[in-house]
């Protein structure tokens, strides 16, 4: 597709959010980066014009759908507003816990999409979803933010074939370690290693953790390689954006689930 009219990224303020907003507006598009407090947002339309583009900053929280205001001229949305919360053990994990991860991370996006479908109808364009490449991978104690992200995944699925007709196309993109605050906050063990039954497991997962610090993804590089998938009207439904990410796509993909899912579980139980 060409870089013009309008590009709609939500959870702009900070992180691949942040710097997908610029990277898009760089390409030349419109670009709206929303966030629920635009002070903190403040700059970006500074930093988008000292790189040539055009960039206006909205407020939005995905979780009131009195504040979502889709733009006509709609040619890129991007769904990246997200959470993450505690890591307790399951059986340890309140249903509101649940209620609050999947209020944000499934519908608030559901309600964004549903709005933003009419407008891309008009113009056809991409409708990007970034999820995670964790939900290809058995990880304990992340049971409801990776089934969040499944949840839109295969959301994407149905709206691949639902939206084709009209010239949509849609991409899932699932970021592995990306050098974001979200990241920098889980440098920590799960709460589950509070439990004694879990303290090994949990401690193990840590231990794993720490061992990707030497495959960080600079911001910045990642959203280059969203903004080529966009851009890419060839690119698969399922993209990776960061070295780690795409090898593990890719190995997802060369062998069956099962082989895939059990050649990756003794990295956690020993």
């Amino acid at each position: 597709m060409q870089a013009d009219g309008i590009a709609y990224v939500t959870g702009a303020s900070r992180g691949i959010g942040r710097g997908v907003a610029l990277e898009l507006a760089r390409r030349g598009f419109e670009t709206v980066a929303t966030m629920r407090d635009p002070a903190a947002g403040a700059d970006l339309p500074r930093e988008a014009a000292a790189l040539g583009g055009t960039l206006r900053v909205e407020q939005l929280d995905v979780t009131r759908p009195d504040t979502i205001d889709l733009p006509a001229g709609l040619r890129v949305l991007v769904n990246n507003a997200g959470v993450e919360k505690p890591h307790p053990a399951f059986e340890d994990t309140p249903a509101e816990l649940w209620r609050s991860m999947f209020d944000t991370n499934v519908f608030g996006l559901i309600e964004v999409t549903r709005q933003a479908i009419p407008r891309l109808r008009e113009s056809g364009g991409v409708l990007c979803n970034v999820t995670s490449s964790s939900i290809l991978a058995p990880v304990p104690f992340y049971a409801p933010y990776r089934a969040s992200k499944a949840a839109v995944s295969a959301i994407g699925e149905s709206l691949r074939a639902e939206l084709a007709p009209f010239g949509i196309r849609v991409l899932e993109i699932m970021p592995g370690p990306i050098a974001t605050d979200m990241l920098e906050g889980s440098d920590r063990p799960p709460e589950a290693v509070e439990r004694p039954e879990y303290q090994v497991m949990a401690q193990r997962y840590y231990d794993g953790r720490r061992g990707i610090d030497a495959m960080i993804t600079p911001v910045g590089d990642a959203a280059r390689a969203i903004a080529d998938a966009i851009l890419d009207d060839d690119a698969p439904l399922r993209v990776g954006c960061d070295p780690m990410a795409v090898g593990m796509i890719d190995a997802w993909r060369g062998q069956s689930d099962e082989t895939f899912q059990r050649s990756m579980l003794p990295a956690w139980t020993g």
